[in-house]
């Protein structure tokens, strides 16, 4: 068992419960979370880390000497990012290209010198706009679906698996992401630490700061309880974009299984998201919202696609269910309940964040 656990983005919404979870069900190991705060919000979850016996240090990837500081460790959860796909678009990408690719060569580079495991969480947007946006859809009454019949390598009725085609362009952000999934394979090859790389769906919970380019999920609930606005973006603006989403906590149950076996998941790529079973299109979404809150909010439509945006996206978790045997335990309604209820019972703090 690692003796210390090292979770960079430590305060963000991923890496604040994986760092909760892991001090829970490992009491004697060193949980630290380093992480710079700059999301709003992730202030909020410093006292959370401290009720459940984790370490915070104030630091920034981008300073390979604030890693340095945190001294030796054994495993490194790498959650940290720049996580809006729109980072770049209308302003200068330095920060996400200093935070997302330099500062995770950074991390790799401390998990070298530490002789540490790293599971890294990628994301589900390395795969290419293009692409996606050419997969063959049917139009339903809620939602867009796949077509039985398919000419892109990679997509089946499960969803989008780790063969779809990477040739082109996905992103200023999907672009740190993959590059980085390199870089850290050309570590396990060339430095023997051992790794593993989870391109992560849409991860969603309690404690997370939804926004318009990132957290959509607590976001839409989070915009009916306070009766605040909403736009339905591009696709003919009825809503109907589709993406699947997973519960933080299945996330660690997934990790938990991976660092029990890691010699067997060493270099490997995984997909992990919800799955079809967990997938929800916007305008389902607002149903949900609407029957859980009571309240119905004016939901604008805008026809024109927003850039970087796609109609749809379910990821294919074959791969790492044959490996683990893992599959998500929390259905997309209880969820979304859970969400009401968190910020229901923080409803004031949360109101300038949120709103």
């Amino acid at each position: 068992m690692y003796k210390t656990v090292l979770i960079t983005g430590g305060s963000g919404f991923v890496g604040s419960n994986l760092a909760i979870y892991f001090k829970r069900d490992n009491p004697s190991c060193r949980v630290i979370a380093l992480d710079n705060l700059k999301r709003r919000g992730s202030e909020l979850n410093l006292p959370r880390l401290s009720a459940a016996g984790a370490e915070f240090i104030h630091g920034d990837i981008r300073n390979k000497e604030d890693i340095e500081a945190v001294g030796r460790f054994d495993l490194m959860i790498e959650c940290s990012a720049e996580p809006s796909v729109l980072a770049g678009y209308n302003d200068s990408p330095e920060y996400l290209i200093n935070t997302n690719l330099v500062g995770t060569v950074n991390c790799f580079e401390a998990a070298r010198k530490c002789r540490a495991d790293v599971i890294f969480l990628s994301s589900s947007r390395v795969y290419p706009i293009k692409e996606i946006n050419a997969i063959n859809f049917i139009d339903l009454e809620t939602r867009f679906d796949l077509d039985s019949v398919q000419d892109i390598k990679g997509v089946s009725s499960e969803g989008i698996s780790e063969g779809f085609p990477m040739g082109s362009v996905r992103s200023l952000y999907g672009a740190t992401k993959l590059a980085s999934e390199l870089l850290l394979n050309e570590y396990i090859q060339m430095y023997g630490i051992r790794g593993v790389i989870n391109r992560c769906g849409v991860l969603t919970g309690p404690w997370q700061m939804g926004k318009v380019d990132q957290g959509f999920v607590v976001l839409w609930i989070a915009r009916h309880i306070y009766k605040g606005k909403l736009s339905y973006f591009g696709f003919g603006g009825n809503g109907k974009q589709v993406r699947d989403i997973l519960h933080v906590s299945d996330l660690y149950d997934l990790l938990v299984r991976q660092i029990k076996d890691m010699n067997i998941h060493n270099g490997q790529t995984y997909n992990v998201g919800g799955a079809r079973e967990n997938s929800i299109s916007l305008c389902e979404l607002t149903e949900y919202c609407e029957k859980l809150t009571g309240n119905k909010i004016g939901i604008e439509s805008v026809i024109e696609d927003r850039i970087a945006d796609i109609p749809y996206y379910i990821s294919d978790c074959s791969k790492v269910r044959e490996a683990t045997g893992w599959k998500p335990r929390i259905s997309t309604s209880e969820i979304i309940r859970e969400i009401a209820d968190w910020i229901n019972k923080n409803k004031e703090i949360l109101r300038p964040i949120l709103l």
